[in-house]
């Protein structure tokens, strides 16, 4: 009877410490292509308004976060889903992991998942563009170069604006195989009519490439000169008067003398010849 009663008692334990655990699943994909976006799937029956923090961490040598996103589970329980930017990230092994700040983490069931290891495969590298990056928008957006070892295979190609949304594809554009390496060599242009930064988007029967950004540029417009006046202050100066140089005094020379005395002498001897009256 004791022992019928001591069971009764385990089960009782047993029951009680399974209504109290509750369940949370991360559910994320084994690998991706760097420069998609990573999706997870967070499942749980934790009751509404429980929150967590899903964080992103680099797992190479030492655990480096990248990113964190809060997750609150809703009263209708249903799954959310969380995304992660993986652009500018090389490829490499790296870990999603749910984080309590609290003591819940202890409330949970045995089968529950909280982490998972996601491989990134970065293709970017087999991609080489030979159009210039930079362009201006009357000729933008050319799309030059080739991709390794893909021949005459094509490539699919999609184009979007950061502003605009999507403006080409996804689109699978021929490639000519380069006899030297092998390489698959494109060229396309496609018409943007704002500047702005556009992404291109690389993927073939493999799944996705790589993305190379693009930035298109408004001409810059010819500046007219700005006429520059100048203004000239006229400085109003007294008039100088240079007083007149005197004439200089006639001197009478000596042969006017000489010839006045003469002339009075023969006078004088003309006079004195006159004969008197008596």
């Amino acid at each position: 009877m004791k022992r019928i009663i001591l069971i009764s008692l385990l089960l009782c334990i047993l029951c009680a410490g399974t209504a109290s655990a509750y369940q949370l699943y991360l559910t994320c994909p084994e690998s991706v292509q760097a420069g998609q976006t990573l999706k997870c799937t967070v499942d749980s029956n934790f009751p509404a308004g429980t929150s967590f923090d899903l964080v992103f961490y680099q797992a190479m040598y030492t655990a480096t976060q990248l990113n964190k996103q809060p997750v609150t589970i809703q009263e209708n329980k249903a799954p959310q889903y969380k995304l992660f930017d993986t652009r500018g990230l090389k490829g490499g092994q790296y870990k999603m992991e749910i984080q309590f700040n609290s003591a819940d983490e202890s409330k949970l069931s045995s089968d529950s998942i909280t982490s998972q290891l996601v491989k990134l495969v970065d293709r970017s590298g087999e991609i080489t563009i030979n159009a210039p990056t930079t362009q201006p928008l009357d000729d933008a957006l050319h799309i030059d170069g080739s991709i390794a070892k893909k021949g005459n295979d094509g490539v699919e190609i999609e184009v979007k604006g950061q502003n605009t949304g999507r403006v080409f594809g996804p689109q699978y554009i021929p490639t000519t195989n380069d006899m030297k390496s092998g390489a698959g060599m494109f060229t396309r242009k496609v018409t943007v009519t704002e500047p702005g930064n556009y992404d291109v988007s690389f993927s073939d029967a493999n799944g996705f490439i790589g993305i190379v950004t693009f930035e298109v540029v408004s001409p810059v417009p010819t500046q007219t000169p700005t006429p520059v006046f100048t203004t000239i202050v006229r400085t109003t100066r007294p008039t100088l008067t240079t007083p007149p140089t005197p004439s200089p005094t006639p001197t009478q020379s000596s042969l006017t003398e000489i010839i006045v005395i003469g002339a009075l002498g023969i006078t004088g001897l003309m006079y004195s010849h006159i004969p008197k009256k008596p």
